[in-house]
């Protein structure tokens, strides 16, 4: 009876014992991708510390704002737990599908000792709250950038519809580069901290729309019309953006303050202080090669080859091929889904761990890896075309990259 029981423990110590070392490496494993390489100079963390805040700008529809900044030293135990969070229905706010570690402390003083420093908009996707993209907005303020993300108003609730925000965001980004321009003076908010005639934009799925308007590109009522007849025609998995959208361009328009829908190129919603875009999985079908050859600043355009939200060839690849920019970067993340720059999902509820799937996994991709990349490839880009930097500048040439998983174009580097 004894040996019975004793061979029934060995057997269950030697399953328990199996699965913790399989957990071990997974973990192991995952925080080996969080590690970015020596070669991947960029995605190490800048010499500043981070604070962040939230402001509020008032007007007829008051916009939140999250604003990561340079930092007076705090103590990490004091640093922000976030949430990856997602705005399913305007009378519940966002529903947090993950939580993540930060760095920064929250209303710490601002460092200004290396100020005024670049402006940089971050636009998130259709309705993922800002903190969702703290994990690229720290590691910029920790490089001497300060990052302001508006919270815009909207949600997957039927009542805020894609049309709606395709308008209104650009305006959102008009209004934070007034307010800042308000804000940087004697007794401003902002004093001493912002430089606010450099900047930059930068925005994941319909925040990369978002960029991409901001740096002059213009709606194309033809070749939108054209895009989606093609589409629907084909049967195309994707289309059902065009059958949100398209049936509504009378009301955009009407929302735009246009008397008649133009049969060609809107006009633009663009800030001149603009000097560079990153739109990450940005959605560009709107433009057409027309709209987007209005663009002439910089753009570093990435996205995920396996992306059916906002396919790589209606959006990374058009952002790169038709902006008339001289030094343009186009990344594709081979195999990589739609949510590769969202938040990792450290602690998910256990409630939503089905749901979460969606927004935390991808098939091919470590997402602490992607992280890395993008972290490396943006910092270098912002600090090469803002600050002028000829390090970050030799880190873009097509020559230094050598990472697995993705496919480097760049010309003018």
């Amino acid at each position: 009876m004894f040996k019975k029981k004793s061979a029934s423990w060995v057997v269950i110590f030697a399953v328990l014992l199996v699965l913790f070392l399989g957990a071990r490496a997974k973990r192991e494993k995952e925080t080996a991708a969080m590690l970015p390489p020596e070669s991947m100079t960029y995605a190490v963390s800048g010499p500043y510390a981070v604070g962040n805040r939230t402001q509020l700008i008032e007007g007829e529809t008051p916009l939140e704002i999250n604003v990561w900044y340079p930092a007076e030293n705090s103590s990490q135990d004091e640093a922000i737990t976030y949430r990856y969070g997602v705005k399913m229905f305007k009378s519940m706010g966002a529903i947090s599908m993950a939580r993540f570690s930060g760095q920064a402390v929250r209303d710490s003083a601002y460092d200004l000792k290396g100020g005024p420093y670049p402006l940089v908009v971050l636009s998130p996707g259709f309705s993922f709250s800002t903190s969702t993209y703290a994990w690229l907005a720290e590691h910029l303020a920790s490089y001497g950038f300060v990052v302001i993300s508006p919270e815009h108003n909207e949600s997957m609730d039927p009542e805020n519809e894609l049309w709606q925000s395709a308008i209104i965001r650009p305006q959102d980004v008009l209004t934070v580069f007034a307010y800042v321009d308000a804000q940087v003076g004697a007794g401003g908010v902002f004093e001493g901290l912002i430089d606010k005639d450099t900047a930059a934009v930068i925005g994941h799925s319909y925040g990369g729309y978002t960029a991409l308007a901001a740096a002059g590109a213009r709606i194309d009522t033809a070749e939108f019309e054209a895009h989606c007849q093609t589409a629907q025609a084909n049967d195309d998995p994707t289309a059902w953006l065009c059958e949100m959208l398209l049936p509504h361009i009378a009301d955009m328009a009407a929302l735009a303050g246009l008397e008649t829908v133009p049969e060609g190129l809107w006009p633009a919603w663009a800030d001149s202080r603009v000097e560079a875009i990153v739109p990450l999985a940005g959605d560009a079908f709107f433009f057409g090669q027309n709209g987007l050859a209005e663009i002439s600043v910089p753009v570093l355009a990435m996205g995920g080859t396996a992306d059916t939200d906002s396919p790589f060839l209606w959006g990374t690849d058009p952002s790169y091929e038709y902006a008339s920019s001289q030094r343009k970067i186009k990344i594709a993340f081979t195999d990589a889904e739609h949510m590769i720059f969202t938040a990792s999902c450290e602690e998910t509820p256990w409630y939503l761990k089905f749901f979460s799937k969606e927004f935390c996994v991808d098939q091919s991709w470590e997402r602490g890896y992607a992280h890395n990349l993008t972290r490396h490839f943006t910092t270098a880009f912002l600090l090469a075309e803002l600050g002028q930097d000829a390090a970050a500048s030799t880190a873009l040439q097509p020559d230094s990259v050598e990472f697995a998983q993705i496919v480097y174009d760049a010309s003018g580097y």
